[in-house]
């Protein structure tokens, strides 16, 4: 019988004493069968639990983003009608600029100040437009939760405003913005949270009474520091015992087929992702309170003012170059020309065209290029720039409609250059391109 033998010789008290193991080897064989395959049970389970976090993890993201779309879609008819009210202003101002300008050496000096004005009122409606814009492709974005310092009294404003048709019919909105830190979030996600708020405060409301119904949304910096949203409703409240189970999924008081009970859990989930809390306080026939605490990132805290408002950034002194337009729409790429009237432009509507003109030695300062075209792309453009002159390349300026697809949006993330979004300000693409000049 094959053994194995452990021998040990040592000395005790003046003599020499030997101590041997013996252990037979089909014993020692079968000992180490039983630790390998213990050892590639336990390295199974640990893969299969991994397996599992990461599924749940996917589950949890899709669910998120496939609410954030559920919020949008129910909005749907309320964005329609924000959009609409200044289209029809926008549009009837055309006209009647068209109209005055089919005489234009008659043209009186009060009607030069009406097509002044209508001018003004056109550029606010355009302003409403792109801000809503805005606002949706904040929430539609990629499911692929992006965290950067945002600011929350942002957040409260795209949520307001996305929501302004669901509110006017059911209650009045009071907003008490004040300073917050910035917090380290994903501005889609969190704009998510304040919209299924608003909507379920706004639901919870009967229609046909708004001047009494009122929501109210406060933004402050606590004792700790911490960014703090409460909105409040002075609807018919939530008992205790309903209280309790809100925030879990799948739980809803709406009938079957109105809700799937997953907003607030939802909304739950993502504000305890990042490190806050959500706490309701409620009272039946007084209203209620939801309360969202988030901690700062470590950026400094915003100046106090307007949120949601913005200004053009002043346009750079900038001395005249030779720019390359890059876009496939005909007239886009035209006004784009015509905003940069300072400077000697050229148009193409293809990206091959422009490799082909710079490859034959046609020399540029600034390259402004459509993100996503046909064919070949913006940047596939910036890909081949790369290669042959990296150093316009690195003045190009991409404008975009959105990145709607994975791979544009890694792009924007990898690539330092500036991008506008369309529609863009004419002093805004001024100041971008003076700024690639310097």
């Amino acid at each position: 019988m094959p053994v194995l033998l452990n021998a040990v010789r040592r000395e005790h008290q003046g003599r020499f004493v030997s101590t041997c193991a013996f252990l037979a080897m089909h014993r020692r064989h079968l000992y180490e069968s039983e630790l390998l395959a213990a050892k590639k049970a336990a390295e199974a389970a640990v893969r299969a639990e991994q397996e599992a976090v990461t599924r749940i993890k996917d589950i949890q993201t899709q669910l998120a983003f496939n609410e954030r779309l559920a919020a949008v879609g129910t909005l749907a008819a309320g964005v329609a009608h924000e959009i609409n009210n200044p289209l029809a202003y926008v549009s009837l101002n055309l006209e009647s600029m068209g109209s005055i300008l089919e005489r234009p050496a008659s043209l009186s000096g009060a009607q030069r100040e009406e097509m002044a004005t209508m001018v003004t009122e056109i550029r606010e409606g355009m302003e409403r437009i792109r801000a809503i814009v805005n606002s949706l492709r904040s929430l539609s974005r990629s499911d692929e939760e992006r965290r950067a310092p945002v600011d929350v009294r942002r957040a409260v404003a795209i949520a307001a405003r996305m929501t302004n048709n669901e509110l006017r019919f059911r209650a009045r909105l009071d907003t008490t913005i004040g300073p917050v830190p910035l917090v380290d979030a994903d501005e889609g996600r969190l704009g998510q949270v304040f919209i299924n708020l608003l909507v379920n405060a706004a639901q919870a409301m009967p229609e046909g009474n708004v001047e009494r119904n009122l929501i109210q949304i406060v933004t402050f910096t606590d004792a700790e520091g911490r960014a703090v949203v409460e909105l409040h409703d002075n609807g018919p409240g939530i008992s205790a015992e309903l209280r309790g189970r809100i925030l879990d999924p799948f739980f809803t008081t709406k009938p079957v087929g109105a809700g799937t009970g997953l907003g607030l859990s939802i909304c739950h989930g993502i504000v305890t992702s990042l490190g806050g809390t959500i706490l309701v306080t409620s009272e039946v026939g007084v209203g209620s309170c939801f309360r969202v605490t988030l901690p700062p990132t470590s950026g400094a805290p915003p100046s106090p003012g307007a949120v949601g408002g913005s200004t053009a950034p002043p346009a750079s002194p900038t001395r005249r170059a030779r720019v390359l337009v890059i876009d496939d729409d005909a007239l886009v790429a035209k006004i784009t020309a015509r905003s940069l009237a300072a400077h000697d432009v050229v148009v193409v509507n293809d990206g091959k065209d422009a490799l082909a003109r710079i490859a034959a030695g046609e020399r540029f300062d600034v390259v402004v290029c459509d993100l996503m075209m046909p064919g070949m792309t913006g940047m596939d453009v910036h890909a081949a720039l790369m290669e042959s002159s990296p150093s316009l390349a690195r003045r190009m300026i991409f404008v975009t409609g959105g990145a709607f697809n994975e791979s544009a949006q890694s792009f924007l993330d990898r690539v330092p250059n500036p991008r506008l979004s369309k529609p863009f300000r004419a002093a805004e693409l001024r100041s971008a391109v003076g700024d690639a000049l310097k």
